[in-house]
């Protein structure tokens, strides 16, 4: 008996030594492939090829931020602690009525609720506070429409009948649609957007994995953003392949959907980069397949080349593992006229490179409803060394006085930035 026992035993050990040198093999023939030029909105971005750097895991401390600390916004701009004590600020979304509401959850230990903030007196600085809603699961998206106030658990979609100015849901809610819940490391956010008529419901819904490593059925509904009616029908995939889509705006002046994406891990320090595109409906952003148009990711080599031919190269690249998940156009005019138009992008920061990227917010100058610029620093200060970071910028939110709000959920406060 232990004779057969040791025979199975080698038997196992050297399939998987034969499927270490396999792997082994693979990536030393795509790390030789050489870099790649692909012309995007912006400019020709060159990309190295997979695994022509270790991967590597890096997670700096967050501190925390000292009283005599915080962001840096470029000259003519004045940074303000607008609110803080928050248990991880993840989210804020402004009310019709000018309600601010900020959902409070994480990854590990979650909050589950929602906090309503009012400036009354409009000078930047809210003077009521309360909790609006709570016992949640993993909250993100918020949305008032037609009468309700619609919430994005990371299980599904919930919606409250709601009163302008009310303070307090203590209604159990109705949940209008079941939602894949969790994902790889953060993809457990569900972001909600209602059209300009307010006929359909965009929703974001990210990877359970980071290339389909469960297999694809695992997938279902996943690393897609979908489309309903308000009152939860009439789901279908609005554009797919899209790893984790998690902020969503529409182009200033147009009825362009733009999303901000946080592309796949393990390939190397500069692959692949995270971006913020245009999504065109029924379009393929190549997840888990390919990225950047056809570069195929060699991890799913030679599976599905019909969907590597038709993936879409997204619009504007904002670095590799810079985790970009907030995104808002400037449709204001407070701000100079180089942001006007303009898209803000929150970057919550890499764990997934030998040095940091991210953990900033940048802009991205448009004209004529086109990017117009590669993305540009707005707001730093966020990293104290490659092993300390006071905070990480999420979500960006521009404000009806023409000034834009930083949720900072690491640091649990959320940042006011005006014009001087």
């Amino acid at each position: 008996m232990n004779k057969y026992r040791f025979i199975i035993a080698g038997m196992l050990a050297l399939a998987s030594l034969t499927g270490c040198n396999n792997e082994k093999k693979e990536k030393e023939e795509a790390a030789q492939t050489g870099p790649d030029s692909v012309a995007t909105a912006t400019d020709q971005l060159t990309l190295p090829a997979p695994f022509a750097t270790e991967s590597v895991e890096n997670r700096p401390k967050e501190e925390g931020w000292p009283d005599d600390k915080m962001p840096v916004a470029p000259e003519g701009f004045v940074v303000t602690k607008f609110a803080d004590k928050f248990n991880s600020p993840r989210w804020t979304y402004v009310a019709p009525n000018g309600d601010i509401f900020v959902a409070e959850s994480g990854t590990k230990k979650s909050a589950d609720r929602i906090t309503l903030l009012r400036d009354v007196n409009k000078d930047g600085t809210p003077e009521m506070r309360e909790i609006f809603l709570e016992k949640l699961n993993k909250p993100l998206g918020m949305l008032v429409l037609n009468g309700f106030f619609y919430v994005a658990n990371t299980d599904g979609l919930f919606r409250y009948p709601y009163k302008e100015g009310e303070t307090r849901i203590t209604s159990k809610g109705q949940k209008i649609l079941e939602l894949p819940a969790g994902g790889y490391n953060n993809h457990w956010t569900r972001n909600i957007l209602a059209n300009a008529d307010g006929s359909k419901i965009y929703i974001s819904v990210g990877s359970a994995s980071n290339v389909a490593d469960h297999g694809i059925d695992e997938e279902k509904r996943r690393a897609n953003i979908l489309e309903i009616n308000p009152d939860g029908s009439g789901e279908r995939v609005y554009a797919s392949g899209l790893r984790n889509p998690v902020g969503m705006d529409w182009a200033p002046g147009s009825n362009v959907l733009w999303t901000a994406v946080n592309e796949r891990d393990k390939l190397g320090d500069d692959l692949v980069p995270d971006y913020i595109t245009s999504v065109k409906e029924g379009g393929f952003y190549g997840w888990p397949y390919a990225y950047f148009g056809q570069n195929e990711d060699p991890r799913r080599k030679g599976e599905r080349p019909d969907l590597v031919a038709k993936t879409i190269v997204p619009d504007v690249p904002v670095g590799s593992h810079t985790a970009s998940l907030g995104l808002a156009f400037y449709n204001k005019t407070r701000f100079p006229a180089k942001y006007h138009n303009g898209a803000f992008v929150g970057q919550h920061g890499s764990w997934n490179r030998s040095k940091l990227s991210g953990y900033k917010v940048v802009f991205v100058p448009f004209k004529n409803g086109k990017p117009a610029g590669k993305p540009e620093d707005f707001l730093t200060g966020f990293v104290e060394n490659e092993k300390k970071v006071y905070g990480r910028p999420v979500d960006v939110t521009v404000m009806a006085d023409g000034s834009v709000l930083v949720n900072d959920d690491s640091g649990n406060v959320i940042w006011r930035v005006a014009a001087k």
